[in-house]
């Protein structure tokens, strides 16, 4: 199993956002304001921007895998996230795993943090990987899986859950697999 690691992520202040606003707290933590925030410029009379989306049906395709292709390079330099369309994965499906996720998070403490990061790695559970001492954090708490290909899951990830979400993640990687 391949293992990806960065020795110069540390450890976030805070193990878990959803676990700090469980009590009132007098201000936000230092480390998620942002020291010059500059608001969005709108206006009712400029349209807002229109989410990117790639078509994953056009990566299939020859004739337009290319232009499909560079489209979303370009979308990931300049907007860093994106609509996929034509992907294969049911609506239904892709609700379900919602679903499961959501409940991931409401379990105890005890039980998420069993899915930690571990020292030096970027997947699991907890806050975003700090790289600097004067990085700012995000206000909110991530899971993050390599689920393909199946060769860089990390076994620890899935492999002592016995609840039913788990299993039903584990279905949707299988289902995903041939995309890896």
């Amino acid at each position: 199993m391949a293992s990806t690691q960065f020795p110069s992520f540390r450890a976030a202040p805070v193990q878990s956002v959803q676990e700090l606003i469980k009590e009132p707290i007098p201000a936000v933590p230092q480390p998620f304001i942002l020291d010059d925030p500059q608001s969005p410029i709108l206006s009712a009379s400029t349209p807002l921007p229109l989410l990117p989306t790639i078509d994953m049906k056009h990566i299939i395709m020859s004739e337009t895998a290319d232009s499909e292709l560079e489209k979303l390079h370009s979308t990931c330099k300049e907007w860093g996230f994106f609509q996929l369309v034509n992907h294969g994965v049911s609506s239904s499906l892709v609700e379900k795993l919602k679903s499961e996720i959501g409940e991931f998070y409401k379990l105890p403490l005890e039980e998420r943090i069993k899915y930690k990061m571990r020292p030096g790695d970027f997947e699991g559970y907890g806050l975003s990987p700090i790289r600097s001492e004067d990085q700012k954090l995000d206000w909110g708490d991530r899971f993050y899986m390599t689920t393909n290909p199946i060769h860089t899951r990390k076994p620890y990830m899935l492999g002592s859950c016995k609840k039913p979400s788990c299993s039903f993640i584990l279905s949707f990687c299988f289902f995903l697999s041939p995309f890896g």
